[in-house]
């Protein structure tokens, strides 16, 4: 199975007609046809359900779609990386961030990395912890940013210079916007918003005997899409603070979480993990100007 004919595949998937697909990658629909057909035979199932005007995947092509992403990423990364190992100003690295007001610290160190390295190229995937991690442990990030504790048997870490805090994102006119702060009892039975990781991992200790009065109304993994349900009125979202507008304008109040309920930031990467020229000296600034926060 060849990187060349996988990325042939994922083009098919992709548009979803051969036609299309073909002119994008400037090779004849026959020749297409004929990769496409080779791959079937090689794993001897069938990918697409071919159509009069269009094509789509089976089971087996979508989860072929899944790996051969992963694949094709990977042996791109592969390829910068040799060719940055001479390159002095600049080169590729790859980041897994979740959602945190810290990030601005990472963005800082890029943009006072940039200054030394020019030619620096910043891929960033944003996703929750297991996201991130899922595609760190698979060699297709070089960083990840996450919100907890980290494994220490798989990563090295640095602690970002400050914490966030959980909160409730609430409508304006609502009684509960009138209070400083927000405790376990005023939440009891009414409809929550929440991702799934908080959820557990943070909020039902923070909640202790009252979780079990808690009610999920929904899990998000993007404070925003949450906080416009709890616009809307359907629920509360709890989210960490600075992750969504809650100006005078924007309908929303953030009332911080009582008992304070604090989340520490860590930059993690995997263990015995080698590293491009750039990505090396991007973490030696960090290590150094983190350390001295």
């Amino acid at each position: 199975m060849e990187i060349r004919t996988l990325r042939y595949f994922l083009a098919a998937a992709r548009e979803e007609n051969m036609t299309r697909a073909a002119e994008l990658l400037h090779v004849t629909q026959p020749t297409l046809s004929k990769q496409l057909k080779s791959l079937e035979d090689e794993l001897g199932k069938k990918l697409f359900v071919r159509h009069s005007f269009s094509i789509a995947l089976t089971e087996e092509g979508v989860l072929l779609r899944n790996r051969a992403e992963d694949l094709v990423l990977m042996a791109d990364k592969i390829e910068q990386e040799f060719l940055s190992l001479d390159d002095i100003t600049g080169g590729d690295i790859y980041f897994g961030l979740a959602e945190s007001y810290q990030i601005r610290y990472l963005a800082r160190e890029i943009r006072e990395f940039k200054k030394l390295y020019p030619d620096l190229r910043y891929h960033i995937t944003s996703g929750d912890t297991e996201q991130v991690t899922e595609k760190l442990d698979k060699g297709l990030l070089d960083f990840a940013v996450i919100c907890e504790t980290p494994d220490e048997r798989k990563y090295n870490h640095i602690l970002f210079p400050e914490a966030d805090y959980f909160g409730a994102v609430i409508p304006s006119d609502s009684a509960l916007a009138k209070k400083e702060q927000i405790t376990a009892e005023d939440l009891t039975g009414l409809p929550l918003f929440c991702s799934e990781q908080s959820w557990e991992n943070d909020i039902r200790p923070w909640a202790r005997e009252l979780f079990s009065t808690f009610r999920l109304e929904g899990s998000f993994r993007l404070a925003y899409n949450g906080s416009m349900f709890a616009k809307e009125g359907l629920g509360i979202l709890l989210s960490l603070n600075n992750l969504v507008d809650t100006s005078p304008e924007s309908g929303l109040v953030f009332r911080p979480l009582s008992p304070h309920l604090e989340m520490k930031m860590y930059l993690i990467w995997n263990k015995y993990q080698s590293f491009t020229p750039i990505a090396e000296r991007f973490l030696k600034q960090l290590q150094g100007s983190f350390a001295g926060r």
